[in-house]
């Protein structure tokens, strides 16, 4: 933590210059949020990757550990590790180390183990990715898998929900099992009329809101980096995946009012008071 008592948070993800997503809603959000945000981009993308066709790109993974080592060599201290969106294998061992070399014994550190969804790995990832990204997964203190990527994780089948209260406990437990002593879930439901997370801190904490039958690009990386900004207030789990939940829905709320077009990104910015308001209750 900073003299003056704000914290500082390490990112590591790729940064889509436009799109709303990755870096360019951590940065934003955990700002906001009162927290200080250094970047660590592993590529640099003209746009995201869902959507858009001929965009540009440029990898960054020979500049991770140069940058973690001068900030090594300045004595730079972080409260929190936060890592999104990984690329490859190499990236994959190059955080790893990062992380070996960034964490001390009051550094939290947050996966967001970005592969899959809706059943299936994203394209340019071969079937072992998974196995790599659990060894990540192991150093983490809290993991934020959707139900696709906790299957991945744990080598289970994956099924369209609903679910029932079981599944998500059984799929937590076996996360737990992975190292993070505090597994959240997302995209849990139990019924046709909500949708939210939950996590296992203790017992399995639930919390859902109204679902919205729409799907935007960036969504993922606004939900964890509302539920990183309040575990860096010093919230407890259930109460950060409801601050999350509730952050993700209004910014998409606020996004259908103009009905723009989805691969876009939601509207996070106009929810950034509602964020402050519920942080700060």
């Amino acid at each position: 933590m900073l003299s003056n008592g704000q914290k500082r948070v390490v990112a590591i993800h790729d940064i889509s210059c436009f799109g709303k997503c990755s870096l360019t809603v951590a940065l934003p959000v955990l700002s906001a949020a009162g927290v200080e945000t250094c970047a660590i981009p592993t590529a640099v993308l003209s746009t995201h990757t869902g959507g858009f066709q001929g965009y540009t790109f440029r990898d960054l993974t020979e500049d991770i550990l140069p940058i973690v080592q001068h900030w090594k060599d300045q004595k730079i201290t972080f409260d929190a590790i936060y890592t999104g969106y990984l690329g490859s294998t190499e990236q994959v061992d190059l955080v790893c180390q990062a992380i070996d070399m960034l964490k001390t014994e009051n550094t939290l550190v947050i996966v967001d183990p970005v592969m899959a969804d809706f059943g299936r790995l994203y394209a340019n990832f071969a079937p072992d990715f998974p196995k790599q990204m659990r060894r990540l997964c192991e150093k983490a203190d809290y993991i934020v898998p959707n139900i696709t990527e906790a299957c991945f994780l744990l080598d289970r089948p994956y099924h369209d929900g609903p679910y029932t209260p079981s599944e998500i406990e059984s799929l937590l437990q076996g996360l737990a099992a992975i190292g993070p002593a505090s597994p959240i879930l997302t995209g849990v439901y139990y019924d046709a009329r909500e949708l939210g997370a939950a996590c296992l801190e203790g017992s399995v904490q639930t919390y859902l809101g109204g679902k919205i039958d729409v799907i935007f690009h960036g969504t993922g990386d606004v939900f964890a980096s509302a539920l990183v900004a309040a575990l860096m207030r010093g919230l407890p789990c259930g109460k950060a995946i409801e601050i999350a939940v509730e952050f993700t829905r209004q910014s998409i709320l606020k996004t259908l009012e103009a009905n723009p077009e989805r691969r876009y990104g939601v509207n996070f910015e106009a929810a950034l008071p509602a964020l402050w308001q519920m942080l700060n209750a």
